[in-house]
């Protein structure tokens, strides 16, 4: 899953592709580089982000979605946002990432009546403040919790489970040692009959490990990348989606011996 991010404030490439026609040669970039699924997002959700009204968000994304609705991959759009997730399905787009797990008024029902995969995410807190003090008994059972009780909501409003994706929120109201347990304990989560997405690229974890800053961490997102399939993770929401391909395409050809 290539990240597309169409904002002036988001923590890796903010504003780089902040016009749509820089955005769309981006993603046009990535599918050649390999992506199989493209995600779109409009509003920053690094740690200490504001949100942005509906209609500023629609007018980022909308033409963005719209170039690339023909481009021959699966679309996500990275919302919370119930209006924004039926124009943007309207507009191409066939999977919903949500990193509030559709516990916004409307956002179960919009999800449901769009016929959109959908992505669970777990967050404690909400952007602006998560990461001042996350704290938690058992992280990987608390989480594990929260994503089964959203897939059980998601299968109530009549989203079909093999339409389901959960994601356990790498970065999002956790510490590092949140963050490793998560990653070593990723398989855990295949128990909850969904695919499982890890997004670990560039995040600040990694700035913590290797005491690289964002723009130099490439290397250690393309190992996260790496452990995070080899727990489990059957989707990897990166930037640099060649250098994550080429790294699985080595492992997959060790591992099935050629």
């Amino acid at each position: 899953m290539g990240i597309v991010n169409v904002t002036p404030d988001s923590f890796s490439d903010g504003g780089r592709y902040i016009e749509p026609v820089q955005a769309v040669a981006h993603a046009r970039q990535l599918v050649e580089e390999g992506a199989d699924i493209l995600d779109v997002g409009g509003e920053s959700s690094r740690p200490g982000a504001q949100s942005v009204s509906t209609d500023e968000e629609l007018h980022r994304v909308l033409p963005v979605v719209e170039g690339l609705a023909g481009l021959g991959v699966p679309l996500s759009i990275d919302t919370v946002k119930p209006e924004v997730m039926r124009r943007a399905v309207a507009a191409g787009a066939a999977i919903i990432n949500d990193i509030a797990a559709l516990q916004a008024p409307g956002a179960l029902e919009a999800a449901a009546e769009s016929g959109a995969a959908v992505c669970l995410m777990h967050m404690q807190g909400e952007p602006r403040t998560m990461q001042a003090d996350p704290r938690y008994q058992d992280v990987v059972a608390e989480v594990h919790g929260f994503l089964a009780q959203r897939v059980a909501a998601a299968q109530a409003a009549g989203i079909a489970r093999e339409r389901i994706i959960v994601d356990p929120g790498f970065g999002f109201g956790k510490r590092l040692e949140h963050n490793l347990a998560l990653l070593r304990q990723l398989h855990r989560f295949g128990d909850l009959g969904a695919c499982v997405l890890a997004g670990l690229s560039r995040k600040s974890m990694l700035g913590e490990i290797t005491g690289r800053k964002v723009s130099q961490r490439d290397t250690a997102s393309v190992v996260a990348a790496l452990l995070a399939a080899r727990n489990g993770a059957r989707i990897l929401r990166v930037h640099d989606v060649a250098a994550t391909k080429d790294a699985l395409a080595v492992w997959m050809a060790v591992d099935n011996q050629g």
